[in-house]
Formats: C-alpha cells, structure tokens, sequence
C-alpha cells in the first residue's frame, strides 16, 4: 500500500472555507492560520498518511520556515516563491512509487499540473466538506456508543420478557 501524503495550500484554504475565510476578511489571518492548522491536526487522526500544509511567503515576508506542530508539516515558502511552485515541485518530488500524493488547492493552473505530474488533486471546498462529514459521522457514532452504553443489559430473553409481562398482568387482575 502506498503512503498517503496530503499537500495543502494554506491560502487557497483560507479563502475558500467560510469561518477562515470571514477571519481573513477581519484581518484576523494568523488566526485563521492557526485555525486550520487544528481543524487540519483534527483530520490527520483519520487521515492515514502524512499532511504537508504550504503557507505562500506573500503573506507573511522575511520568513521561510518548515516547522512540525500537531503532527502536520508547515511550510512557508522562501520569499521569491509562490506556494503554487512550491506544491508543484514537492508533489512531483513526492509523487513516487511508494507515494500517493494528494493536493488540496482550488486553483485551477496547479491542479492541471500537478495531475499532470501523477498526482490527485482535491478542491479546497472539497477536503472542507469531508471534514465537516467526518465530524457529522463521528457525533452520530459517539452518539450511537453513548446510547448504547447507557442501555440497561439484562440477563432475560424477549421471550422470558414476555412470559414475565404476562403473568405480572394476570396477578395484578386477581384480588
């Protein structure tokens, strides 16, 4: 089997799910930053593989840096490089045969290349939507789990159930 490993480009990110995206907006980015980092940390409990999240130095000048925080590889990309051409050329480093890469971005010109290049790709919308689906499926199992839990088990069959109700209702006619 071949190791999972997921590429995300921040921004597109950022810009496409709604509660990052309205941080953004309210010049709030190195929250909405942080906060897809633990949504993203969230997912990479299920996610069987490794996450690579691609920050575009754009943003944030002076600084290139790769650092790991919850299990997820961040990076900024130097100052002179898109995060476009970052994912473009670590997905076709990544991208062996012992290697399945997946990227996450909406952006049409990267997608095309990195498909060209051997790679899946996934639109931002699209991961959100698996995750908000991973969260609807885990809520209903715990729930499922908790309402299992708290059933009384009872040593009696149906039919001894039964048998029981009846005569209970037959003593309780009798004077």
């Amino acid at each position: 089997m071949k190791k999972q490993i997921l590429i995300v480009d921040g921004y597109n990110v950022i810009g496409t799910w709604p509660q990052l995206k309205k941080l953004k907006s309210q010049d709030h980015l190195e929250d909405a930053r942080d906060q897809l980092l633990a949504i993203l940390a969230n997912y990479r409990k299920f996610f069987e593989g490794q996450i690579i999240v691609v920050f575009d130095a754009m943003y944030v000048p002076g600084i290139k840096e790769h650092f790991n925080k919850w299990d997820l590889d961040v990076i900024f990309t130097p100052e002179d490089m898109t995060a476009d051409t970052y994912i473009q050329n670590l997905s076709e480093k990544l991208n062996t045969i012992t290697n399945q890469v997946t990227v996450v971005t909406s952006d049409q010109a990267v997608q095309w290349t990195i498909f060209s290049r051997g790679a899946i790709r996934i639109p931002s919308y699209e991961l959100y939507r698996r995750i908000q689906e991973m969260k609807r499926e885990l809520h209903l199992e715990s729930k499922e789990h908790h309402d299992r839990s708290i059933q009384r088990t009872t040593p009696w069959r149906d039919d001894q159930l039964e048998e029981l109700a009846r005569l209970r209702d037959e003593l309780s006619k009798k004077p």
